[in-house]
C-alpha cells in the first residue's frame, strides 16, 4: 500500500465513462435484441428508468471506502474487546451476469489503539456491494480495508448472499447460500478469537 496516500489501494481505476445517451441507447438495443418495441408506450420511458437504476446500484464508484473509515476515536477508555456489527444487508451485482447477489456481512475487530463509529462500516460494505463483484473479492476488500485504515489487532468478514446467476438463470437452485469468510490478524493466528466471533454472529461452525 502507498502509505503517504493510504486510499490508493482501493481507489478503482476509472475508465471513460459512457455518457446518458449511450447509456440509454444500449438499453433500446438490448430490448429490441429480446425481440420488443423499444418504442412502445410501455417502454419508451425504460431506458431512462434503467439508467437511473443503474446509477444506484453502481454508486460505489464513486466513493472512497478509506476516506469513510478515516473518521476514529481514540477515546475508548481502554476499550479493547471484540467490536462486533452483524448481518449488514446488502445487494450488489455479479460481474460475469450482472446478476443480483443479495446477503448479509458480518464484521468484527479487536481494537488496537482506535475505533470507528458502526455506521462507517456499514457505509463501507454499500461502497464494495455497489460494484460490479464477486463475493469473494468483495469479502476480502471489506477485511483489507478495515485492516489497512484502523490497523486494529484482528480483522473478520463474513459474508452469507444468494446469487441470481444462479437461482433465476443456468442451474435454478433456489434457497442456496453461499458463505465467504476473510479473517486477519488474531483472527487468523488464534483460534479462540475467531471462534467468538463466529459463536458471536451465529456460525453453526463455531460449535464444531
Amino acid at each position: 500500500m502507498d502509505e503517504a496516500n493510504p486510499s490508493a489501494a482501493t481507489r478503482v481505476a476509472q475508465p471513460e465513462r459512457a455518457s446518458r445517451e449511450m447509456a440509454e441507447e444500449a438499453v433500446r438495443t438490448l430490448i429490441r435484441w429480446a425481440g420488443d418495441d423499444p418504442a412502445r408506450e410501455g417502454l419508451i420511458e425504460t431506458p431512462s428508468r434503467v439508467v437511473r437504476a443503474y446509477e444506484e446500484y453502481f454508486a460505489g464508484y464513486d466513493q472512497d471506502p478509506v476516506e469513510i473509515l478515516q473518521r476514529t476515536f481514540e477515546e475508548t477508555d481502554g476499550y479493547d474487546e471484540m467490536v462486533v456489527l452483524r448481518n449488514v444487508s446488502f445487494c450488489s451485482h455479479c460481474e460475469h451476469h450482472m446478476a443480483p447477489i443479495i446477503g448479509k456481512v458480518h464484521i468484527g475487530y479487536l481494537p488496537k489503539t482506535r475505533v470507528v463509529g458502526i455506521s462507517k462500516l456499514a457505509r463501507v460494505v454499500e461502497v464494495y456491494a455497489r460494484r460490479l463483484q464477486i463475493q469473494e473479492k468483495m469479502t476480502a476488500q471489506i477485511a483489507d480495508g478495515l485492516d489497512q485504515v484502523i490497523q486494529p489487532r484482528g480483522v473478520g468478514v463474513v459474508v452469507e448472499a444468494a446469487h441470481h446467476c444462479m437461482t433465476t438463470r443456468g442451474i435454478q437452485k433456489t434457497g442456496v447460500l453461499m458463505v465467504t469468510s476473510r479473517m486477519l490478524g488474531t483472527f487468523r493466528s488464534d483460534p479462540k478469537t475467531r471462534r467468538e466471533f463466529l459463536s458471536v454472529i451465529g456460525n453453526p461452525a463455531a460449535s464444531a
